[in-house]
């Protein structure tokens, strides 16, 4: 996604560039017959206007639709970060007395940093990048050996966090209830990886867009005969920069009708990935600070008695 609110000209109009090429080279072509030929290249504007309309408006439909898919993938990855959080503030506060042994702390750390690794892979999976080289700094070894039998990397990882909580139920670290809304957690991480794969996979019709972008050449092609009459030569920066700004439209639906193949227009699931690898971490860190200041100060009571 661009984060920049000026975006750069070179970007903008190095999408279509050879467009603008090769309109310039047709309209300069049309004006220079005109003008030595003396030709009658003229027709109504009435013809190219009735056109504009209808593509005008199957234009904005594309829009409004591209615009849809991109923004509903921005809600679920926000749904993603609240839910991280959750489930890094329930396994913290459910899983009690957590240091009474250093296999409840381990679990903790374990579940938190696999939370972590979820949200990167879940990333880098809708972008059809490789997931288990980049993962081994939040996952232990068996971790990593289990999820290569997973075709699903994000799925492997909630199977694990599922078990390990299973775990935790049976030796009596969380209760029922705890495990209950541990699983919910769980359940709405599977719902968004479902939306994101949903909305991936959901690919827009090509008909729709075939169709609209004839159109829309047809029209560019023939403004400039119902232009010539009324503006001469201007007629060739005036035609270039309207079907520039018809390009322009369509380019932008075309990339934001697709919010995960990795483009600057892309929802940006790597900075939300990190952003959650931050806030966890600083939830675990915080969590393990409080233990040992309450075991300092317990062990400054003991002695004072």
């Amino acid at each position: 996604m661009l984060l920049k609110e000026n975006i750069p000209f070179k970007y903008v109009f190095g999408k279509i560039r050879k467009e603008v090429i090769l309109i310039t080279l047709y309209v300069t072509m049309i004006a220079l017959i005109q003008h030595f030929f003396n030709l009658k290249l003229a027709i109504p504007l009435s013809v190219p206007m009735l056109l504009v309309t209808v593509i005008s408006l199957l234009l904005a439909f594309r829009a409004n639709q591209a615009y849809d898919r991109w923004w509903e993938a921005r809600i679920v990855w926000g749904g993603i970060v609240n839910d991280s959080r959750t489930f890094a503030r329930q396994v913290v506060s459910f899983i009690d007395n957590a240091y009474e042994s250093d296999e409840k702390a381990e679990m903790e750390a374990r579940l938190v940093n696999r939370q972590i690794a979820w949200a990167h892979s879940l990333g880098r999976a809708l972008r059809d990048r490789g997931t288990e080289k980049k993962l081994h700094k939040w996952l232990s070894a068996d971790d990593l050996e289990f999820i290569e039998r997973f075709s699903n990397t994000p799925m492997a990882l909630l199977e694990l966090h599922a078990r390990d909580l299973k775990f935790a139920l049976d030796n009596g670290w969380i209760n029922t209830y705890q495990h209950v809304e541990l699983d919910k957690t769980l359940t709405r991480f599977s719902d968004h990886m479902g939306k994101c794969e949903r909305i991936k996979k959901t690919v827009f019709p090509s008909t729709y867009g075939l169709y609209l972008h004839l159109a829309m050449n047809l029209f560019i092609m023939l403004l400039p005969f119902a232009l010539i009459e009324f503006f001469g030569w201007v007629m060739i920066p005036l035609v270039t920069v309207i079907a520039s700004a018809f390009w322009l439209i369509e380019k932008m639906s075309v990339h934001m009708q697709d919010p995960f193949e990795n483009k600057p227009t892309d929802t940006p699931v790597t900075s939300i990935a990190q952003t959650i690898e931050r806030d966890l971490k600083q939830v675990i860190r915080e969590h393990h600070l409080s233990h040992s200041l309450d075991t300092d100060s317990r062990v400054e009571k003991f002695y004072v008695l």
